[in-house]
């Protein structure tokens, strides 16, 4: 949405608020609506301006909406198209496949003769995928989405089982594939540190026992 600056907008004026040291400033588009604003105190020779609060979006949250738009567009240039209530597991893996194309890891077949080997010595004709993690995560960013723009839980297709086990069968296959493990490391429990406390001295002999010795 483009905010309207300022000096430019004939709607920008000044609007006193009645018993009140303070004059707001009501920055509104052409149809009226307040888009900011801000307050002036006036002071002795001094004028402070309190800027509306900004908030920048995380960076998930921006790869969220791009996966978004992504998902929406392929929707729109599916034949036929496809509205987002129309949409079901069986469509979400048609766009899981579809991203295969722009894929940068490399899955040998199982005829290759590097299929299990995670550090192939020489290149080979095996397509490029996307690797499993990649669209793990963007499964969850669109299922966050799906909800957040109205969907309802029960029926988001994000989380359909025939995503889920296509998302495994994937993990799976890339894990044998290119020899690798995706299996989640445990953490070790964290030692405890021995005790640098050294051991009492032995009490000190008496001066009877010291006398006792000399004779």
């Amino acid at each position: 949405m483009d905010l309207i600056s300022p000096q430019n907008n004939p709607n920008n004026y000044p609007c006193p608020i009645v018993g009140s040291n303070t004059i707001a400033t009501l920055v509104t588009n052409n149809n009226n609506n307040i888009i900011s604003s801000s307050t002036v105190t006036p002071t002795s020779g001094t004028t402070t301006t309190t800027p509306p609060a900004s908030t920048t979006p995380s960076r998930y949250e921006n790869q969220k909406r791009r996966d978004w738009n992504t998902f929406c567009q392929y929707l729109r240039n599916h034949r036929p198209p496809l509205s987002l209530s129309m949409c079901s597991g069986a469509h979400v893996l048609e766009f899981l496949r579809y991203l295969d194309q722009f894929g940068k890891t490399k899955v040998h077949n199982q005829t290759c003769p590097f299929f299990g080997l995670p550090n192939p010595p020489a290149p080979c004709p095996c397509p490029l995928r996307q690797a499993w993690g990649s669209l793990d995560a963007l499964i969850g960013r669109l299922r966050a989405a799906y909800e957040e723009h109205g969907g309802r839980p029960e029926g988001n297709p994000f989380g359909a089982r025939a995503v889920r086990i296509y998302l495994r069968e994937v993990r799976d296959f890339q894990a044998k594939a290119r020899g690798v493990s995706y299996e989640k490391k445990r953490k070790r429990p964290k030692q405890k540190v021995a005790s640098s406390a050294q051991p009492p001295a032995p009490p000190s002999a008496t001066l009877a026992d010291a006398t006792a010795a000399s004779d």
